[in-house]
């Protein structure tokens, strides 16, 4: 009994001289510490200062804000992570650093299946950047996604569509898919179909329609991006006309549209000024069956029945 008395004694000094010397360490290691996240947090403004100013830097050299948000995120991050590495260090837990690198190597190749898919997304973000296929607000189409760029992330890049969604496209899929830019030169070509009657003159209707067209501002025209009117196909009851024409897209889509508009409704209201007419489908209504179960009835507005003809 008294042996165990003192086994117990033993076991309880044992853990209060581990607890002291554990607090002892603590206390010794308190101004490591410190220091450690003094750095850290001494770091990330760093980080932040030095990201911004990248940004701002490299903004007005490439004129490319895309980019610059990109690659000034891409400088603040690194020099986080040296940050935290160097406070690390300075804490007395170097040991810590040393295991996070370690392990990043030695489970290099398991991160890489495990994180397949980011590590894609930001590889394909840095080529993005780079290769440049668009900048912010610039109106494209990506799959079936179509509106303004509003930004591009490490993972992926941000799509406001015109009726208001909010589109996240992973990095790899932009750079996979085809991405159709509608605002890189600033001109986009609308058309649509007009038709007039067979008695009219083609040529003069097409004048008449090219006038109209140089009588909207917003209709744009050069050497390089002409208007033109051209026969598309003779319909039932009308001969078609197709419109070719340029509009602006620096203000896709509103815009364009509106344009698109006011186009449409100055060739047909010259059409009809310049005496052309624009007639309706003709439909041609074929019944089939005897011929004898076939009535016609001719009536005056009083119903009055004014003939009947019967085959």
């Amino acid at each position: 009994m008294a042996k165990q008395i003192i086994q117990n004694q033993a076991t309880v000094s044992t853990i209060e001289q581990s607890f002291l010397e554990f607090f002892n360490r603590f206390i010794h290691s308190l101004p490591g510490v410190g220091l450690g996240l003094l750095i850290i947090i001494l770091g990330v403004l760093i980080a932040t200062v030095i990201g911004n100013f990248a940004t701002k830097r490299i903004s007005k050299r490439t004129q490319d804000p895309l980019m610059s948000k990109f690659l000034g995120k891409a400088i603040k991050i690194t020099f986080v992570l040296i940050a935290t590495m160097i406070g690390l260090q300075a804490a007395g837990l170097g040991y810590i650093a040393s295991g996070i690198l370690t392990a990043a190597g030695a489970s290099a190749l398991v991160l890489g299946f495990a994180f397949r898919d980011i590590g894609e997304n930001f590889i394909a973000g840095v080529i993005l950047a780079f290769s440049r296929p668009y900048d912010v607000d610039d109106t494209v189409q990506i799959g079936e996604n179509f509106g303004k760029i509003k930004s591009l992330e490490f993972r992926y890049t941000k799509i406001k569509t015109f009726d208001g969604k909010d589109v996240y496209i992973p990095n790899s899929d932009v750079l996979t898919k085809p991405v159709t830019n509608f605002t890189e030169d600033g001109f986009y070509r609308w058309d649509f179909i007009v038709g007039i009657a067979y008695e009219n003159n083609i040529n003069e209707a097409k004048n008449v329609i090219l006038k109209a067209l140089r009588a909207e501002p917003n209709v744009m025209e050069d050497e390089e991006h002409e208007n033109f009117v051209t026969e598309d196909e003779l319909a039932t009851s009308t001969v078609n006309l197709k419109v070719y024409f340029w509009v602006d897209t620096k203000d896709f889509r509103k815009s364009a549209i509106i344009t698109k508009g006011n186009v449409v409704r100055n060739v047909k209201e010259a059409l009809e000024n310049a005496g052309f007419y624009m007639p309706a489908d003709i439909q041609e209504v074929k019944l089939y069956g005897a011929e004898k179960d076939f009535k016609i009835r001719f009536a005056k507005d009083d119903d009055e029945e004014v003939d009947k003809i019967e085959d």
